[in-house]
């Protein structure tokens, strides 16, 4: 490859990181994200205009995001038709794959539950709020990354906020230095058999929901309160899981567990260390780019 021709794929791949954490939290699917990252490298090897792009990292932002907004379109209408509850694909997060996630608020936007809050939101309001969260782009910026007004984008914004804090609260996590601990905790409850000891472990209001869209056997529904959540859990892993390797990772900025590569499940644990959430990605489909990270580095569960 000639000098000349590696040049733009190098400028490119130093942006391509931001650009698919920017895809993902629009989207939800990294599969998608992944395809809508290599669209815009297309269009920017592409383009006759390409020496004459100042800021490459805001040409970028603009195509990525007018890019999701198409695919966000087509993916409502998917999602109505899912098998099932809906979640997000899940991507290990422990080697940075969706930017720096060292705060309570970077670990928040690509949490599972703030993804599945955002599938309330028009796909507009969703790459406002994206923008502004989890990028802090300001109104201005914004506006001209969507070609809207800047009042207009305030007014998104301010609408996409109350959509999202309504009427779900989300988790009050523990620091990260603490998951270890209380993620054994919880696996040695759930495997002891003990159903007291596994109840003693869930908060009066919890809630387990299950992703197998239709292609393998879950939950069709949420199980909730912590008699039901335990009774199903102590079933569904000595049924499904029992013999599997289990690792503790890190996914979408919050402890999970991974039962070899058949099941991944997200713990969200509040203040007091109790499990208050599980969401559990079962469809093989949507595991695919875990199993491809594990493929290229068997050390990334970002827990010690």
């Amino acid at each position: 490859m000639s000098t000349q021709s590696a040049a733009p794929v190098a400028d490119f791949e130093e942006h391509r990181p931001r650009m698919f954490a920017v895809a993902y939290r629009m989207l939800g699917s990294a599969a998608e994200a992944e395809d809508v990252v290599q669209e815009a490298y297309l269009r920017w090897s592409r383009a006759a205009d390409r020496d004459r792009i100042e800021h490459l990292g805001a040409w970028l932002a603009k195509v990525v995001t007018r890019l999701c907004l198409n695919v966000l379109d087509s993916a409502r209408v998917r999602r109505e038709k899912y098998v099932g509850p809906w979640l997000p694909e899940p991507v290990l997060t422990g080697d940075g794959a969706l930017g720096p996630l060292e705060s309570a608020e970077q670990r928040d936007s690509v949490s599972m539950a703030l993804l599945v809050l955002l599938e309330r939101l028009t796909p507009v309001e969703r790459a406002v709020y994206v923008l502004r969260e989890a990028f802090a782009y300001g109104h201005r910026e914004i506006a001209d990354l969507l070609d809207l007004t800047e009042p207009n984008c305030r007014r998104l914004y301010g609408r996409a906020v109350a959509r999202v804090a309504a009427p779900e609260a989300r988790f009050a996590s523990p620091a990260p230095d603490r998951w270890q601990g209380l993620v054994e905790a919880f696996l040695a409850a759930a495997t002891s058999g003990d159903l007291s000891r596994l109840e003693g472990m869930l908060t009066a209001d919890v809630r387990y929901v299950s992703d197998g869209g239709g292609v393998v056997n879950a939950a069709r529904r949420p199980v909730e309160g912590p008699d039901r959540v335990a009774r199903f859990l102590l079933g569904a892993l000595e049924k499904y899981v029992a013999g599997l390797p289990v690792s503790v990772v890190e996914c979408n900025g919050a402890p999970a567990l991974l039962f070899g590569e058949t099941a991944l499940v997200v713990l969200e644990f509040d203040e007091e260390g109790m499990v208050g959430g599980l969401r559990a990605v079962l469809n093989p489909e949507k595991l695919e780019f875990v199993r491809r990270q594990l493929s290229h580095s068997r050390g990334l569960s970002g827990l010690s």
